[in-house]
């Protein structure tokens, strides 16, 4: 006779519970752990400094990238400010009609890129290492690595831009005087063949110390620049960020129209800035001084003086449109460079 109670097959309420209960337990305690080990080697990775040549050497490819397509550009803001054209259109094709491509508007690409390892690795390289160490201290203290005053930032431009201005003003006054070169009459031509041949020559004729002529007003120009440019960058691209109209940490369409705002934004106050010393720099740094004869300018603050005097105050931005047009891509692309090139090799913003 069949039993009528059968031993049922389903497991007790309380032993459900129970399994239920060790189950979740262990897949939380899973999770924990997990979460736990992804953080401390992001910690790891994200609170580790990028060392000083890795950044300048980053910094200085990316300056010769950009170099390559803004170089014309130079070549006609230096002209414009030490000749006289009627707008930046008269004179990229004077430029074009008198010298050409390669002697004319690429004049002294040799001394651009040799400027991108003394400068431009200086200026990006050494603001991003001081960016990325605060930022790694912030982390380290539990804080949001970007809480960083935009004092700061300015404060680490000025760094950046003073010490590579001091080391790239040799370079400086070469480029000037190619680019500047073609403009003048066919007997006056100093015809140099590359950046080392004119540096070589200027040392030879003129003396080693006319390296760096012009000194005061290039790292005043720079030191201005660099301070704009880089610290507005930052601060406009983590503004721009916590606006969130440029996707989740600005990453949308790979971060590029957020650093294309951000530059844009900083290579405008930049060149405001910055421009009156970069025509007092282009004047004093092209002036020719033969033997026996007094140069025209004594210093940064005669050439001001006689400038305004001879022209009036609007000389001072003499050369804004090429020199923004130029230094708009350039920042674009540069720093869009240094900080794919940066993720790419180091796995860490530049900016």
């Amino acid at each position: 006779m069949p039993n009528p109670n059968p031993p049922s097959s389903a497991p007790k309420p309380f032993l459900v519970a129970t399994m239920h209960s060790s189950s979740t337990s262990s897949t939380a305690t899973a999770a924990v752990a997990a979460a736990t080990a992804v953080s401390n080697a992001t910690s790891s990775t994200t609170t580790t400094v990028v060392s000083l040549p890795t950044r300048m050497v980053l910094s200085a490819f990316a300056g010769m990238g950009a170099a390559i397509f803004c170089h014309p550009l130079d070549v006609i803001r230096v002209q414009m400010q030490t000749s006289k054209f009627h707008g930046t259109v008269d004179a990229a094709t004077s430029i074009y009609k008198t010298a050409g491509l390669t002697n004319g508007l690429y004049a002294g690409i040799s001394a651009a890129f040799l400027r991108q390892w003394l400068y431009g690795s200086c200026r990006m390289g050494i603001y991003s290492y001081l960016l990325d160490e605060q930022q790694s201290k912030n982390i380290q203290l539990g804080k949001d690595k970007n809480d960083i005053p935009f004092s700061t930032k300015l404060g680490m431009g000025c760094i950046s831009g003073g010490i590579g201005s001091l080391v790239g003003t040799p370079s400086e006054v070469a480029l000037v005087r190619m680019s500047a070169d073609s403009k003048m009459p066919p007997a006056e031509r100093r015809n140099y063949t590359g950046v080392v041949n004119c540096l070589s020559r200027i040392a030879k004729e003129e003396g080693v110390s006319m390296w760096w002529r012009g000194a005061t007003p290039t790292v005043v120009r720079a030191t201005l620049l660099s301070s704009c440019q880089m610290g507005v960058t930052s601060q406009t691209k983590t503004e721009l960020i916590r606006s969130g109209y440029f996707g989740p940490d600005g990453q949308w369409a790979g971060g590029i129209p957020l650093l294309f705002c951000a530059t844009l934004f900083s290579s405008f106050c930049a060149n405001v800035v910055a421009n009156p010393f970069d025509v007092v720099k282009s004047r004093l740094q092209n002036m020719a001084v033969g033997p026996g004869q007094a140069p025209m300018y004594s210093g940064m603050m005669d050439c001001f003086v006689k400038s305004i005097k001879a022209e009036g105050i609007t000389v001072l931005w003499a050369g804004f449109v090429p020199a923004f047009v130029k230094l708009a891509p350039y920042s674009v692309i540069s720093l869009t460079l240094l900080d794919k090139l940066t993720k790419f090799v180091t796995g860490k913003d530049a900016l």
